[in-house]
């Protein structure tokens, strides 16, 4: 393995393709080959800022791509549960295993956690990435290598769900008809929610949601309208009923999250799943008053194995939301389709 193709971004919407060192394997690692990497927001973030939240490249190129699944080409000597050939999905955070909230199991939240393509953690948008074999799942024969990269996205909606407590019979309202607000709707119509409501301003998103059956009804904001009471009111009434039961904010628009408060019910939750600004303004009261539950959303925790059996048992199709295809070496090209409103794109996969 003399070369090692890697995708390095340095905040200047360009990519640079470099031939980057594997690094050495361990005892607990996996050498991987890797076929399939999504493309995320945050990718797109770092791709064109050189930051996303609070994160930042801070001068220094990084090897870019989270989303992503590969072949085994060689183990470390502590590894026995994964082989040479075997194909994984890759999560792509290391925890450190030992702290109060990995022992907790809510490892998501470790403080000394590596996740890829987050600095100063390189990504596997590369034809080679050595990774922690705990952090590998063995995909069935059933589940395609681009769908095992698209077990990251669904993670993020399985970890959402879970903390909204959505279950049968549930009313949901999502912000956002993106990737992550459709695999939401997914995981929760899989849940038993009866009725999910999505809200975007791209009509075109929301007929995909619709195609998918991500959401039984939607609603398209005109972009000038900034009036919360006034959109909270004509949802309610597109939802006819006393107020949903959890609100999933997966756009990162200010405006939604104010918003889901109002159309609450009493004891229901909003979900911070998208990344608005800093600081928002929000009617606590309201929330206070109302047991209303406001929850962060932070990556995922616990839920590979739930996406590996949602996608093998064909309960949700992930292969439906790639409308982009590219290679590595046309990574350029897939970074600004991935960018480009025009394009309507929902996930863009790249081929290693």
């Amino acid at each position: 393995m003399s070369k090692n193709v890697a995708a390095i971004v340095r905040g200047n919407k360009t990519i640079d393709l470099e031939n980057w060192k594997i690094p050495e394997l361990g005892p607990n690692d996996v050498l991987i080959a890797v076929s399939a990497v999504g493309i995320c927001g945050s990718d797109l973030k770092y791709w064109a800022y050189g930051k996303c939240g609070r994160f930042s490249l801070d001068g220094v190129p990084m090897v870019i791509g989270h989303e992503a699944a590969g072949v085994i080409e060689e183990v470390g000597q502590n590894v026995k549960t994964l082989a040479v050939g075997d194909r994984v999905a890759i999560e792509p955070g290391i925890s450190c295993k030992q702290c109060d909230h990995c022992i907790s199991k809510r490892y998501n939240l470790c403080k000394k956690m590596r996740f890829c393509a987050t600095p100063p953690v390189h990504g596997n948008l590369c034809q080679y990435y050595v990774h922690d074999a705990d952090f590998c799942f063995k995909m069935p024969e059933n589940i395609s290598d681009e769908e095992g990269a698209m077990l990251e996205p669904l993670s993020v909606a399985i970890h959402t769900c879970r903390r909204a407590n959505i279950s049968k019979g549930s009313h949901v309202i999502i912000f956002g008809a993106g990737p992550i607000g459709i695999l939401c709707g997914l995981v929760a119509k899989q849940r038993g929610a009866t009725q999910v409501l999505t809200v975007d301003i791209d009509s075109h998103r929301l007929k995909i949601a619709s195609e998918f059956g991500a959401a039984d009804l939607t609603y398209c904001v005109d972009k000038s309208l900034q009036d919360v009471a006034v959109l909270a009111t004509e949802l309610q009434t597109i939802a006819n009923d006393d107020g949903c039961h959890a609100a999933l904010e997966c756009s990162g628009a200010d405006i939604s999250l104010k918003t889901a408060v109002h159309v609450c019910r009493p004891g229901a939750s909003v979900l911070l799943v998208g990344r608005g600004s800093a600081e928002v303004p929000l009617p606590m009261v309201k929330a206070g008053t109302f047991e209303i539950d406001i929850k962060g959303i932070f990556r995922y925790a616990n839920t590979y194995p739930e996406a590996i059996e949602l996608v093998s048992s064909k309960a949700i199709d992930v292969q439906r939301l790639i409308t982009h295809r590219f290679d590595l070496e046309s990574a350029n090209e897939a970074f600004l389709t991935a960018s480009d409103p025009h394009q309507r794109a929902i996930k863009v996969m790249i081929r290693c």
